[in-house]
């Protein structure tokens, strides 16, 4: 048995020394031997030494220094055909280490030929070799003025600058007026257990092998596959593509207040943010396109922090005019007055947390461009988690300081001092020596009424402004980046053709100047409605979709225990990634039930289409993985339970040959088996060993996904033998696993038997006598089946499917109509049921069958009684018959005694006047039975017929294969079964 080296040796073959290489290449056969340590070749003799680059000539480095084939653990074998991040290299095959050494030691190779482990193509061989310098040529791109960016630039710059939103400057401080400060540092703290879980679960899987564009979808889509990341794809760039109208139309409605305390409006309010923001998104995208180094300065961060620190310097600088619009510096009194809630206008913990969580999103900044990024494996963990990290600490720092410094309302009237002691004001303000509850809560002051507290608090209001300017507008350039890239990604992959268009790319970054369009008009057409109070809930909830995904990939990798799942970031656990996965669907019924229950329509209709158009992608995701850990244990599971008749299904090995070849065959099994029970095609190759084995496993790839493509739920199984019989048995014996194994055996009738000049290999073509199977029954098919291949692949409408239930072999010959009936195709047709009698006993029989199968719960439309089987056929039949069989017989009685046992050894097929005699009475029964088929069911759709046996060594098989041709001859197509008289029906419940 030809097998691969022992793990740690070498297959070496000795190789004579050639003159003519040159120096270089030459192997020293002198008292030093090559250095393969060193790198240099010691020349016995003439003590020349001779230095290599071991990055460049591969000979020495692969070999050891022996002149063999064998290849070295090397990182270009490893890569993907198209790779861009160096040269592809393919290794030589076992076939060839064990094949084709033997001809390149006993040939020697023309002079300027490099040697085969050079990895350049030679004659002979089975497929191209490719040399390290055209390798790099074809997969190496020009790698000059592509933009590529490190952790801090590409990854934490870019999450900062997204989840640093409005929400920060106009909203937090009113988070904090609704909450108190204590809940309000509670629901900044459940915010970040989403995200943080979820970084955990992105850096797991971006650390798991290398990672391209496409971010979100590309973890998710190489993780569970193009079903899911089809769809979580396509909402994901369309919610970062109204994403940039709705920072647009922040950033438009900030500048049109400005413009309003300023008496500047240039219309209305309204076409003002529509002017506004129309302008903007046109610039947004001229940067875009214009460059990735443009839109990733860090000009933006710094405005953002300078605003941020803005305001801390303004907390400790409390001036007195501040104070009537309820800004006092630090005070223990209004830390302690703020801390508990204050909730009012029908607002709850949850719509507060549901207003703020848009404020934590954006986590997936940096991966949406991972393939814009030097190093992603390495950036996005580091860059997520530590933008999750600062962004966190921020939000509560400026949410404890913003509760400890402003009151909740406050006037804005200076005349509200206190002069004298007020008995009935206990409010921090009092305290305080001011009074402001002359407006109670309708104060135009305060953490409750004012979303502009951080730019009253700031030591420099225009500076708040700019940061709230540089929020938006930086969040905007991000999502109109990621929404292309995600879209180009999704489009390459070719998960809905008609995107086909978006997946070109241009310039040096293969920038996608058309998707950058797409999301321009899509932009551009949510800006002009200018109202996205509707529309933002739902961009909420399709990030949290994806997040809750990301989450759920990690969970259902591990659970696969797929020996590819092996991250490099080490910090994730499957449960607390399924944790995070069931937050982010409970966020999102949080924030807006009916927007999750819209997300979760439109995921689940995105990932049906998916699966229906069934994508020619292979990414060996978990959900292949988790099928078939789940095939497994099962399988195992049902190896420990016994067989019982109520679960007995047909589970059929078909001896087709190549599946195509026989399709009515195919198909009438396929009827019967489908979503039921087991089917196999079984394939004998012969021939010569060598080229068979060659041939089975490139068919077993081929016609696997022949069945799979013509929805046939089948498996091929190919294999080798000497001759027909034994390869059948072969099948027999070792196709299947466990419980599922083949226990029906199903063959075509082969209608020019009677041209085979040796009939010893029609039996092996048809029966196996040797099979030890105890639940093989034998099933043979008329040939006209593959005369008409479509006719069972239509519907069959209302016709007879005729049961002759002659003999009884457990039921299997009624079992298969009933299952037959049961299918699309099939249901209108009816069964009718003929069995064998006496003439004096036809009623009597017909009820007792006809309790029977009401017993066995099977419809049928109507029994008849054959109570003249037994009748001899008519004389021109016989005729026929004897015609058919005459070239056959051996007509011993006409020769020597010694000639015919010489014939009879030599050609035990021929039938013996003898036998002939012995079995007349069976084989006029078989002619008898094929007048009554005539009779009665020559209409019928097909006939499903007991199989008559021969008594094994005592009927030869030209005979049998007569009674076969005489039983089936001018009949619809007919299937002959027999099943093994162990029951497989049963009327007990």
């Amino acid at each position: 048995m030809v097998g691969p080296p022992a793990p740690g040796q070498a297959l070496r073959v000795p190789v004579s020394p050639r003159p003519d290489l040159p120096p270089l290449l030459r192997p020293s056969l002198g008292r030093r031997g090559t250095d393969a340590a060193t790198g240099s070749l010691h020349s016995g003799g003439h003590h020349h030494h001779y230095y290599y680059d071991t990055h460049t000539n591969t000979y020495y480095l692969r070999t050891f220094g022996h002149n063999t084939m064998d290849a070295v653990p090397r990182i270009d074998y490893y890569r993907h055909t198209a790779a861009d991040l160096g040269e592809k290299l393919i290794r030589p095959s076992l076939a060839e280490l064990h094949d084709e050494l033997d001809k390149v030691s006993a040939q020697c190779v023309p002079p300027g030929t490099p040697h085969p482990s050079l990895g350049r193509p030679r004659a002979g061989r089975s497929r191209p070799r490719t040399p390290p310098g055209e390798a790099t040529a074809s997969y190496t791109p020009d790698s000059k003025g592509v933009v590529k960016f490190g952790w801090i630039k590409g990854v934490l710059v870019r999450c900062m600058l997204n989840i640093w939103g409005v929400m920060l400057f106009i909203r937090l401080s009113w988070i904090v007026g609704q909450a108190g400060i204590g809940l309000s540092v509670v629901v900044i703290g459940m915010a970040t257990v989403v995200t943080t879980i979820t970084g955990l679960s992105t850096s797991a899987i971006a650390t798991n092998g290398f990672v391209r564009g496409g971010g979100a979808y590309y973890l998710i889509s190489r993780s569970l596959g193009p079903e899911f990341g089809g769809a979580i794809g396509l909402i994901f760039a369309f919610a970062n593509a109204v994403a940039v109208a709705m920072y647009v139309v922040g950033f438009a409605e900030t500048v049109v207040e400005l413009l309003k305390e300023n008496g500047a409006l240039m219309v209305d309010e309204m076409n003002d943010i529509r002017i506004i923001g129309a302008i903007t998104v046109v610039i947004l995208l001229g940067i875009s396109v214009a460059g990735m180094e443009w839109e990733s300065k860090i000009v933006l961060l710094v405005i953002l922090i300078l605003a941020i620190g803005d305001f801390v310097i303004g907390t400790f600088i409390p001036l007195d005019s501040k104070k009537p619009k309820g800004f006092f510096g630090y005070k223990a009194e209004i830390f302690m007055e703020n801390f508990g809630p204050d909730f009012r206008h029908e607002e709850t913990f949850f719509s507060v947390f549901a207003i703020f969580f848009p404020a934590a999103t954006g986590i997936l900044a940096g991966a949406n461009i991972s393939g814009d990024l030097a190093d992603p494996q390495s950036a996005i963990p580091k860059g997520t988690l530590l933008a999750i990290l600062i962004t966190t600490l921020v939000y509560v720092g400026i949410a404890v300081s913003v509760g400890s410094c402003v009151v909740r309302d406050a006037t804005g009237n200076v005349n509200d001092t206190i002069v004298t002691e007020l008995m009935n004001c206990t409010a921090a303000a009092c305290k305080l020596n001011y009074d402001f509850s002359s407006c109670q809560t309708e104060c135009p002051y305060g953490l409750m009424n004012n979303f502009q507290v951080m730019s009253m608090v700031s030591g420099f209001a225009p500076l708040i402004s700019a940061g709230i300017f540089s929020a938006t507008l930086s969040s905007a350039l991000a999502s109109l980046v990621s929404a292309p890239k995600i879209f180009q990604a999704l489009c390459k992959d070719n998960i809905y053709p008609g995107f086909q268009m978006f997946a070109k790319g241009y310039g040096k970054n293969n920038e996608p100047l058309r998707g950058y369009l797409l999301t321009f008009l899509i932009a551009l057409g949510f800006i002009l409605i200018a109202e996205l109070n509707v529309i933002a809930p739902i961009i909420s909830n399709f990030f949290l979709a994806s997040y809750a995904l990301i989450n759920f990939s990690v969970f259902h990798a591990s659970l696969a225990k797929s020996p590819g799942w092996r991250p490099a970031f080490k910090y994730y656990n499957m449960w607390i990634s399924l944790l995070g996965a069931i937050l982010c669907c409970i966020v999102m019924f949080v924030i807006n039930w009916w927007a999750a229950l819209l997300t979760y329509v439109i995921v689940l209709g995105l990932y049906i289409y998916v699966t229906y158009k069934k994508p020619d992608v292979n990414w060996g995701s978990s959900t292949q993985a988790l099928t078939y850990l789940n095939a497994l244990q099962h399988s195992i599971r049902l190896s420990g339970v016994e067989d019982h008749v109520k679960n007995f299904r047909p589970q059929c090995l078909i001896m087709t040959g190549v599946p195509s070849a026989r399709p009515a065959l195919l198909h009438l099994v396929h009827a019967f088996t489908k979503n039921v029970g087991l089917m196999i095609c079984g394939h004998v190759h012969m021939g010569p060993r060598r080229q068979a084995m060659k041939e089975l496993s490139a068919d077993l790839a081929k016609y696997q996904r022949w069945l799979i493509k013509n929805k046939m739920k089948a498996f091929y199984a190919p294999v080798h033998a000497e001759d027909l019989r034994d390869g059948g048995q072969y099948l027999m014996q070792a196709a299947g696993l466990g419980r599922m194994r083949p226990n029906t055996l199903v063959v075509g009738f082969k209608k020019n038997w009677r041209q085979t000049k040796c009939l010893t290999s029609i039996l092996s073509y048809f029966f196996f006598p040797d099979s030890k199977s105890q639940s093989s029954p034998l099933n043979l098919t008329d040939q006209r089946l593959l005369d008409a291949s479509t006719q069972f692949q239509k519907k069959q409408g209302k016709s007879n499917i005729d049961v002759w239930w002659l003999f009884d072999d457990g039921g299997l010959t009624l079992l298969i109509p009933y299952l037959l009936t049961t299918k699309k195709k099939w249901k209108d047709c009816r069964i009718r049921v003929f069995i064998g009698g006496k003439i004096n006993r036809i009623d009597h029989d017909r009820r007792a069958m006809a309790t029977l199968l009401s017993k066995f719960r099977i419809d049928f439309s109507d029994i008849m009684v054959l109570g003249d089987i037994n009748t001899k056929p008519k004389k021109e039949n016989i005729a026929a018959f004897e015609e058919m069989i005459e070239p056959f017989r051996l007509h011993e009685d006409d020769k020597e005694q010694e000639v015919a046992d010489k014939m009879k050894e030599d050609e035990p097929w021929r039938i013996t006047d003898n036998e002939l005699e012995l079995y007349k009475t069976k084989t006029y029964r078989q002619i008898r039975l094929n007048e009554l088929l005539q009779e009665h069911s020559s209409t019928a759709n097909i006939i499903v017929m007991s199989l008559p046996v021969a008594r094994k060594g005592a009927v030869s098989s030209a005979l049998y294969m007569a009674w076969l041709e005489a039983l089936s001859k001018d009949l619809p197509p007919i299937l002959l079964v027999r099943g093994n008289h162990q029951s497989v029906l049963t009327f007990y419940s």
